[in-house]
């Protein structure tokens, strides 16, 4: 089935909309929920004819600490907490907001792995 963002079918109230006819700029997608794992990447096709990679599975973040103001590259270990869902937790997905360990201390995620196929972090 089709992932469609537009208006429902039906007011509030109970009362319906006119109908439409589904166009493809109403089109949507899955999310992407990018797992803790050796990385794998994915080019998908997007409107206007471009497109982007979408990180299926990462397991290296960029951290940037606010202290020396020095970024490097650090291997992830675990993922310890996810605002948006804790059951991602338990299934090891990265979204943006995510609190995950690495050698240097935890880091919070404010990249969009999903959408962007790299992630960044900040030194908490």
């Amino acid at each position: 089935m089709v992932i469609y963002q537009a208006k429902p079918k039906r007011k509030v109230t109970g009362g319906r909309y006119r109908s439409k006819i589904k166009r493809l700029h109403s089109l949507g997608n899955l999310p992407t929920n990018t797992k803790f794992a050796e990385t794998k990447t994915k080019v998908r096709s997007t409107k206007g004819g471009n497109s982007k990679v979408v990180a299926l599975s990462i397991n290296k973040v960029n951290v940037y600490n606010p202290k020396t103001k020095k970024c490097t590259v650090q291997e992830i270990k675990s993922v310890v907490e996810n605002p948006a869902n804790r059951h991602l937790v338990r299934r090891n997905v990265i979204t943006k907001g995510a609190i995950v360990t690495t050698d240097a201390g935890k880091v919070k995620i404010t990249s969009r792995p999903g959408q962007d196929a790299s992630l960044s972090g900040i030194l908490l």
